[in-house]
């Protein structure tokens, strides 16, 4: 395994975050976590758990309760009927993303599809486990999307990774185009991974699960993004029936269980309300923020989802390593490189996270100009 464990790359974005929060009254948009907080109603349960001494594994699979819960969330959201006995609680998406990885790379000659650019934690669980991706490159001409002709060309595919809404693009598959990749991934026996982690923020469309084409895929989602409970570390996996023995095995066997208190206070997330506005707060911070910077980069297209911006600095740079770093140090403003997502000429893109109030990304934006106007 060593000589996958030296491919495997710092999450950038984590570097920056820490150097940033050394500089005093710095502009956080780099890191994607939500500065929202979950509902009151999550809290309280935590609390509760811990007074009543729930603090005790669970099953690998998660509470049945909270398992329950997300059964009918699906249902209410998409219209699909998924048994609570296919759905398993895990310690965050990480956790998901390694277990259901760790099935399927089952042999080194079979690979897993990735997008380039794309969340760099991806290819970076596929080095650990000794296996290197086959990656894709996208742009913004096919909208970010892995192309259904790209995958009828590859052999030695164990799966495909796709991510709608993408970071770092925040661009939504097109309905066709997702559904006639899980075709020919059925056809070609490829599983199909879909990372909807960031379902519940999709501003101006209905969102869609791999569910409702095929109750063969596999579905990773959590509570870190859309229910703001990022430290509660606490995400979870549908697999089908198949799967679900193998990834509880290596569930109770690296893992042992998902944290328990948050797991209580999880079941209380699916507060509709609270939900609504945290919707409606970041759609005004997209649509705040894509009008800042569309006349200063060049941005296509616009997002349809998640909380980035993914936009082209050719103007000003092709070292997007360097802009962020001049821009920090210079104006303590905190972006992400696109070189932390891929190799596809990333070196020409930052990443935006509008996930911060208005008031900041309007400071953020005014030290941009002024950080510009001196190159």
């Amino acid at each position: 395994m060593g000589r996958f464990i030296e491919k495997i790359t710092p999450f950038m974005v984590m570097d920056i975050l820490q150097q940033a929060r050394d500089i005093k009254g710095c502009i956080h948009m780099e890191i994607g976590e939500p500065d929202l907080p979950p509902s009151e109603k999550v809290v309280e349960a935590y609390i509760k758990a811990i007074k009543e001494k729930k603090f005790y594994y669970t099953s690998a699979k998660g509470l049945i309760e909270l398992r329950e819960k997300i059964s009918k969330y699906y249902y209410e959201e998409y219209n699909v009927n998924i048994s609570p006995d296919r759905i398993i609680i895990t310690p965050g998406t990480s956790g998901a993303f390694l277990v259901v990885f760790g099935i399927l790379i089952n042999n080194k000659d079979k690979r897993i599809v990735l997008s380039d650019p794309c969340y760099p934690c991806y290819k970076n669980f596929v080095y650990f486990l000794d296996s290197k991706p086959i990656f894709i490159p996208v742009s913004a001409l096919e909208h970010y999307q892995i192309m259904p002709d790209k995958l009828m060309e590859l052999k030695n595919v164990s799966a495909i990774m796709v991510s709608s809404p993408s970071n770092p693009t925040g661009t939504l598959y097109k309905k066709e185009i997702f559904k006639k990749l899980i075709e020919i991934a059925e056809k070609k026996n490829i599983w199909f991974i879909s990372d909807e982690i960031y379902h519940g923020l999709i501003y101006d469309s209905k969102p869609y699960s791999a569910l409702e084409f095929s109750d063969n895929t596999i579905v990773i989602n959590g509570f870190s993004k859309y229910f703001c409970m990022p430290g509660f570390r606490i995400g979870w996996v549908i697999l089908p029936n198949k799967l679900v023995r193998k990834a509880e095995i290596i569930i109770q066997n690296i893992f042992i269980s998902t944290n328990t208190p948050a797991q209580y206070a999880a079941q209380e997330a699916f507060d509709k309300e609270h939900l609504k506005i945290v919707k409606e707060t970041f759609k005004k911070r997209r649509d705040f923020l894509y009008n800042m910077l569309k006349d200063i980069f060049i941005i296509k297209p616009i997002p349809e989802g998640a909380f980035y911006i993914w936009a082209n600095i050719s103007q000003y740079s092709n070292n997007s390593i360097d802009f962020c770093k001049n821009l920090l140090q210079k104006k303590g403003v905190a972006i992400t490189p696109g070189i932390d997502f891929g190799l596809n000429n990333t070196e020409k893109f930052v990443r935006f996270a509008y996930t911060r109030d208005i008031s900041e990304l309007a400071e953020g934006v005014k030290r941009i100009k002024e950080f510009i106007s001196l190159i």
